[in-house]
């Protein structure tokens, strides 16, 4: 399940590009967004593609689910491809797949082709992203110039998921659900014209084994205990087929783990968690995105479902969580150098709990203004002031041949905690939802509460991890 490669490094071509760093970032940074975008880009767009396309309540989830897990699985893979091919070629492979596989999706006429899709484009986007920070960590010198950078690949990156909501809605309620993903194809050609132009290329480095056998038994490990919780969502916990995916998750896990220990090559690689710090901060990675996700999913279809917003509407009322997230996101790097990552991530991780927790008392008979205003608020004002720190916390002292492995882990742990943390919160939801009395609306509020609650639940753990720090470094 492995291949051999040389171990001789590979010195990069000599540079063609011209030294237009505002070019270079813009084409970086346009990479994380168009694929962070297409994590939430759809949410809006969920209620047409379900009516036209034959999904269910609950099998909505997949649409989101399955770009998720393609990502987050394969991501590692990708950083290891990029570390052989160079890493602005693999961004520019990766960009121009993606977009094939967006109009793929845009043309989809049944739930199979787009999930499908969906997957082509997860796994193009894993061959992508781990090149963004790498290529940002290469392209700028570190200290005040590669800081700046930074604030701004993590405003873009905290902002990205919610402002893909509100592009979402534009695009369902001008056009139709299919302009989710023809976005993508004006984007991408730009990306891959600007990338060889004005991004340098780095060194290669082939040595060691190809972790095949890590990359499928992690996949089908994640897969399979989300399509578990899913499933579960549906028929209850004593479903048989339910309680064999859960087993068969668990084998193909400890399988997992068990390669990487013994790996030459791991596509996880354990020495980064060495650092107490960089370990809390990608605990950190996986939870904040397991609450937040579920924040956009049930909130979307409250909007939608309850309140009777459209699409263009629906979108829109997410502004007040994408605006305070971007403000507080370009805010951070000042916040960090007077006080430190541990409390601009800890107060930032207080604010995003508030929120989350007035979330869980929503009431079918409550508006916009007193239901969802002020929660969303607070959420975006709290991760926005989170992400930067935690970034920092994560890439501050690793090894140049360890960048592409640190920023791979980085979104690995985004997109996993993501998926895993919205199958946990769609399965919530629907043991509630069974449970529950009245109305379809107050049968929906009920289950929304009783996620939310549980997203207050991964919240929380983060905090304490955040608590957990030990003295980091101000810079």
């Amino acid at each position: 399940m492995s291949t051999s490669l040389s171990t001789a490094p590979v010195a990069a071509p000599a540079p063609t590009r011209r030294h237009h760093p505002l070019l270079a970032l813009s084409a970086i940074v346009g990479t994380q967004l168009m694929l962070l975008l297409d994590a939430t880009v759809v949410n809006v767009a969920l209620p047409g593609i379900g009516a036209d396309l034959g999904f269910s309540s609950t099998g909505m989830s997949w649409i989101l689910n399955v770009y998720i897990l393609a990502f987050g699985g394969l991501l590692l893979l990708g950083s290891r491809i990029g570390d052989l091919i160079g890493r602005r070629r693999a961004l520019i492979i990766g960009v121009l797949a993606f977009t094939a596989a967006s109009v793929a999706g845009g043309f989809a006429t049944d739930a199979t082709l787009l999930l499908v899709s969906r997957a082509a484009q997860g796994a193009a986007a894993a061959l992508a992203a781990p090149s963004t920070l790498a290529l940002l960590t290469t392209t700028f010198t570190e200290g005040t110039e590669r800081n700046r950078a930074l604030s701004v690949f993590s405003a873009i990156s905290g902002a990205g998921s919610a402002v893909g909501l509100i592009v979402g809605g534009m695009l369902t309620e001008w056009g139709s659900w299919r302009w989710v993903f023809f976005i993508n194809i004006p984007v991408g050609l730009a990306i891959a014209a600007l990338a060889p132009r004005y991004v340098a290329e780095t060194a290669r480095h082939p040595g060691g084994r190809f972790d095949v056998a890590g990359a499928l038994t992690g996949t089908l490990g994640m897969a399979s205990l989300v399509y578990a919780f899913i499933r579960v969502a549906d028929q209850g916990w004593s479903d048989t087929r339910a309680l064999t995916t859960f087993a068969a998750a668990a084998a193909l896990l400890a399988a997992f783990l068990l390669n990487e220990v013994r790996a030459e090559r791991p596509l996880v690689v354990l020495r980064l968690f060495a650092d107490r710090n960089r370990a809390l901060a990608y605990g950190c990675m996986l939870l904040i995105p397991a609450g937040m996700f579920g924040v956009f999913y049930f909130s979307t279809q409250f909007l939608q479902g309850v309140l009777g917003y459209s699409p263009l509407r629906t979108g829109f009322a997410f502004l007040p969580l994408a605006a305070p997230l971007f403000v507080a996101a370009r805010t951070a790097p000042r916040a960090l150098a007077r006080f430190g990552a541990k409390r601009v991530a800890s107060a930032g991780a207080l604010l995003s709990l508030s929120g989350t927790l007035w979330l869980s008392q929503l009431d079918a008979g409550t508006g916009y203004v007193g239901a969802l205003l002020g929660p969303l608020a607070l959420i975006g004002v709290g991760v926005g002031f989170t992400m930067m720190p935690l970034n920092t916390l994560i890439l501050t002292g690793v090894q140049p041949r360890d960048a592409g492995s640190a920023s791979g882990l980085l979104q690995t742990m985004q997109q996993i905690g993501g998926s895993l943390g919205l199958s946990i919160l769609v399965t919530v939801f629907g043991t509630a939802a069974r449970h529950a009395d009245g109305g379809a609306g107050e049968v929906f509020t009920a289950g929304a509460t009783a996620a939310f609650a549980a997203a207050a639940v991964f919240t929380g753990l983060a905090l304490l991890l955040v608590l957990a720090v030990r003295a980091p470094s101000k810079r």
